[in-house]
């Protein structure tokens, strides 16, 4: 199944859901195959869940002005594109503000499937 996305302006925006021990909630993703793991903010995770402040799994994160250590919390399950993935670790990072959309989903999530991008028609496929 091929998802509609905005190829004239601005990054990939992609749907997504994410499960945590509390329900589940919507998130708008921006595509970042430049990303070695998902990032999720931490509002959102708190809102199906989880705490990112108790996590004791502190990873380093690379960020424009140098290196941070963000809590890292596996997710119950994340879904986008028409895939579903259990136990997905993402980073608990907020972006700026202005960035409007609520994490980035990275190259993890798209590890062993067939992405495909099409400018021409606007449209985006996930594949297992």
């Amino acid at each position: 199944m091929s998802y509609p996305f905005n190829a004239r302006s601005g990054p990939i925006l992609v749907d997504a859901e994410i499960s945590g021990p509390a329900g589940t909630s919507g998130a708008t993703l921006v595509l970042d195959t430049g990303a070695t793991t998902s990032t999720i903010n931490t509002s959102v995770l708190r809102l199906v869940g989880y705490d990112p402040d108790s996590s004791t799994d502190l990873v380093p994160m690379t960020i424009g002005t140098g290196v941070m250590t963000v809590p890292r919390i596996m997710l119950n399950r994340l879904s986008a594109l028409g895939q579903h993935q259990i136990g997905l670790r993402v980073l608990a990072h907020d972006l700026p503000m202005a960035a409007a959309v609520d994490g980035l989903l990275g190259v993890d999530f798209l590890r062993d499937k067939v992405l495909t991008i099409d400018y021409r028609a606007g449209s985006i496929t996930l594949i297992r």
